[in-house]
């Protein structure tokens, strides 16, 4: 069987690294197939071994007691109006060993097991005899049978474990992985769905191994298909995606990564407890799921939040999985300041202290100081998901930036933004509702619920998130300097139907971020820039100012235009501010506000650039009348970051002056694909470049003009750069470049497999960090250029260990 899966993934050469997991495969299952004889029960969940450790904990730790008395109580009066839940039964019999709750447990199970069937959808052909509520039902059974098994007759054994497998197990199996009954294959339903139907059928198999012998292979069968689980590599044919990124993200959003990943890993802890600890070939992407959902997350003085993209909400996070990893062996200190983050709050995906399951395999210290060993940005390439931070402080800038697929729980987003300042979301995604609400389907799975440009109100096609979108979304790029910041989002294949180009590029300088949108349309038409806010955005003069409580940003308009500062009516050529209407996140009867920006001009291509200025508690919200004057030393509030159009031939750019530093900016409007079978070579603020863009910084006082007095520099996607008879940048191919000049230089530096790079400096480094590893000095005296060299293969390592 397992190498009939794998020969599938052999004939892919682009998958190579599956062989290698389904050998690995091949001897895991070995292993796992001879393990020795099961324990005793109780040996899924509340193992002998936890309910004791957790007796120990509740003689000292308070709130552990606390909240074991408030499940208690909750049971006590449950059992008496007949309406206890299974579980919290199950875990209170365990901990007390009383006969009156592993009675109400018993009888629990026999209603549940005489049922005629537990789920099914019937709408569908042929009728589907499993569906979540089987697997609900297969957990509970299974988690309920194990702790009361030994208070059973030998016959009640019997009739429960007959009733799980007809009702549980038999349809689950049948209905997803059986040869002669199977329904479904990896990519039929959203891979949540596989996971938790399948998994917990396992569970239950586990259980009922003593009664019906086949369970132990049928559980088996469970633990060999996990491999190709979590090796699906999407499918051409029917535009479906993998189930995890390589770096190991889950593309259908935090929420849904939470359940599904969860589900397998009940499964393994459940394996675990009843056999013994195992090694599996995906073990290490697991690792990474556990990282991308910390990454993915926003810590703040309340309540953990995380990137809400697709069908997630915003306080959703990976706190079961990253316990149930702990339990099974895989700790870390990033894990438990994670779960000391998830611990300030209650979620439905979380496995906090007020459940059972929470109870017991809460790990008994947490990180509460240590922030996570983690870059402060982090990339998902193949999914498209990005989220760069100004640190893991509480309270910090985060920007998640989202350019991947569309399909089931992941919306018509390419290109979308979302931000997170000071505590709280203020720029946010449009969210979504219930399922069955229309809404849904008209408005929270569309563009227009997400931060995008629009060409004719349109971007994506409506019909992508249910057929899927062909030509995925991509991130490029990502560069972390500290104070600078970059990333590339190509959102022009979901909207190829109406742009030739949709691009846009977050710099990140200081306290500003600018968002560079580089559009072209097939014809000429209205081109549109959507902000969704969380709270509250007033427009006061040329900016909006978006604010969350004692939180704020401002966001300016820069280019084509910016939006008046004064009557409409009296500025044609500024930028036009619509108020739309949407729905509010969860919340399909609240109706919200966002803005449309747009030029007056309707254009066949343009560029935008859009500033948006992160207010601190120097920088308070505006109390006295704006001033017109934006250049002026006293713009607005005298510490708010300055900021001032450049603009000359052929090219436009931004100069952003804060705290004693300069920035400029440069978009090369010659390098954005006018130009064909010639190098896009501009001179923009008197440096020769063909970049598409580029950015120098220098101190305030200092001649702009000098290369000595650049402290950095950033180019995107340029081979060259010179000022007057100075080679400041020499390559052959294009590449991504951010240098910090200086005696210890620091060069981030991307672009084709093989780079042989030259940067011009006066003098010889001291010390060279290329793409955060320290290589040896190569300087050459009489050019005075630094050579900085990537080997083949170096730069896509590179890349990934920054992610």
């Amino acid at each position: 069987m397992i190498l009939t899966s794998c020969s599938r993934y052999m004939k892919k050469s682009a998958l190579f690294f599956l062989l290698i997991m389904c050998l690995a495969a091949t001897t895991v299952f070995a292993q796992f197939k001879s393990t020795g004889k099961t324990k005793a029960h109780p040996f899924l969940f509340y193992t002998p071994n936890r309910i004791q450790h957790l007796k120990e904990r509740m003689k000292k730790d308070t709130m552990m007691a606390r909240n074991y008395t408030r499940i208690k109580d909750n049971v006590d009066k449950a059992v008496v109006s007949g309406k206890a839940n299974l579980e919290e039964l199950s875990f209170i019999y365990s901990i007390t060993g009383e006969k009156k709750y592993a009675e109400a447990v018993k009888q629990g199970l026999l209603q549940l097991v005489t049922r005629k069937q537990w789920d099914g959808l019937d709408d569908r052909t042929p009728r589907w005899n499993s569906a979540l509520g089987t697997a609900h039902n297969n957990f509970m059974a299974a988690t309920a049978f194990d702790a009361v098994y030994n208070y059973l007759s030998n016959e009640e054994r019997f009739q429960i474990a007959q009733g799980i497998v007809k009702l549980g197990i038999e349809p689950s199996l049948s209905d997803w992985i059986s040869p002669d009954k199977r329904l479904h294959s990896l990519n039929s339903m959203g891979h949540n769905w596989w996971s938790s139907i399948v998994y917990q059928a396992g569970v239950a198999s586990l259980a009922v191994m003593n009664e019906v012998p086949e369970a132990r292979d049928w559980a088996e069968d469970v633990m060999l298909a996990s491999n190709e689980w979590f090796a699906f590599s999407g499918s051409v044919l029917e535009n479906k995606p993998a189930n995890f990124d390589p770096s190991g993200g889950f593309y259908e959003s935090v929420s849904y990564a939470n359940f599904g990943v969860s589900e397998y890993l009940l499964f393994r802890l459940a394996w675990t407890n009843a056999f013994e600890p195992i090694k599996m070939p995906y073990d290490h992407l697991l690792e990474k799921t556990m990282d991308w959902f910390i990454n993915a997350s926003y810590p703040n003085s309340g309540q953990l939040q995380s990137v809400n993209f697709g069908d997630s909400n915003p306080f959703a996070n990976g706190d079961r999985p990253v316990k149930i990893m702990i339990a099974l062996g895989y700790d870390q200190d990033r894990y438990r300041w994670y779960l000391n983050e998830t611990g300030k709050g209650s979620v439905k995906e979380d496995m906090g202290i007020n459940t059972p399951l929470g109870l017991l395999y809460q790990p008994d210290q947490l990180n509460k100081s240590k922030v996570p060993d983690l870059p402060t940005a982090s990339i998902y390439q193949d999914m498209g998901w990005a989220m760069l931070r100004s640190s893991w402080n509480h309270n910090a800038t985060m920007l998640g930036v989202k350019s991947g697929y569309t399909w089931n729980h992941a919306h018509a987003d390419a290109g979308s933004f979302i931000l997170y300042h000071n505590g709280k979301n203020l720029l946010a995604d449009g969210g979504n509702v219930n399922y069955g609400n229309p809404s849904y389907s008209s408005y929270s799975v569309r563009s227009e619920a997400h931060n995008v440009v629009l060409f004719n109100g349109k971007a994506q096609n409506p019909q992508d998130q249910y057929h899927a979108v062909k030509n995925i979304g991509r991130l490029y790029n990502l560069m972390d300097a500290g104070d600078f910041k970059y990333l590339l989002a190509d959102a022009t294949g979901p909207t190829s139907q109406y742009f030739l180009r949709n691009y846009r590029n977050f710099v990140w300088v200081g306290n500003v971020i600018l968002v560079i949108d580089d559009v072209k349309a097939y014809e000429t038409g209205k081109f549109e820039w959507l902000l969704h806010f969380n709270k509250d955005a007033k427009k006061k003069g040329i900016d909006l100012e978006v604010t969350n409580d004692s939180a704020a940003v401002l966001v300016r308009p820069l280019f084509p235009e910016t939006l008046p500062n004064g009557y409409p009516h009296d500025f044609p050529e500024k930028m036009r501010l619509d108020e739309r209407t949407g729905v509010k996140d969860h919340d399909p009867d609240t109706k919200v506000t966002y803005y449309s920006i747009y030029p007056p001009e309707e254009y066949k291509q343009t560029k935008f650039i859009n500033a948006i200025i992160l207010l601190d508690d120097k920088n308070k919200p505006i109390t006295g009348p704006a001033i017109s004057n934006m250049a002026s030393a006293k713009e607005q509030r005298t510490s708010l970051p300055r900021i001032e159009k450049l603009e000359g031939l052929n090219w436009i750019g931004v100069r952003i002056t804060e705290r004693g530093k300069v920035t400029d900016v440069y978009v090369n409007l010659l390098a954005d694909g006018r130009l064909m079978h010639r190098n896009s070579h501009n001179v923009m603020g008197g440096w020769e470049t063909d970049a598409y863009m580029m950015a120098i910084t220098y101190p305030e006082k200092a001649e702009a003009t000098n290369p000595d007095n650049i402290s950095e520099y950033f180019v995107s996607n340029g081979s060259y750069v010179r000022k007057d008879a100075k080679v400041v940048l020499h390559s052959l191919s294009k590449v991504f470049m951010h240098a910090k000049m200086g005696s210890n230089t620091e060069v981030l530096l991307q672009g084709q497999p093989l780079i042989y790079a030259k940067l011009g400096m006066n003098a010889k480094p001291a010390t060279v960090v290329l793409n955060h590893k320290k290589i040896k000095t190569d300087y050459l005296d009489k050019e005075k250029m630094l050579v900085l060299q990537v080997e083949a293969r170096t730069a896509e390592n590179d890349t990934a260990s920054m992610q």
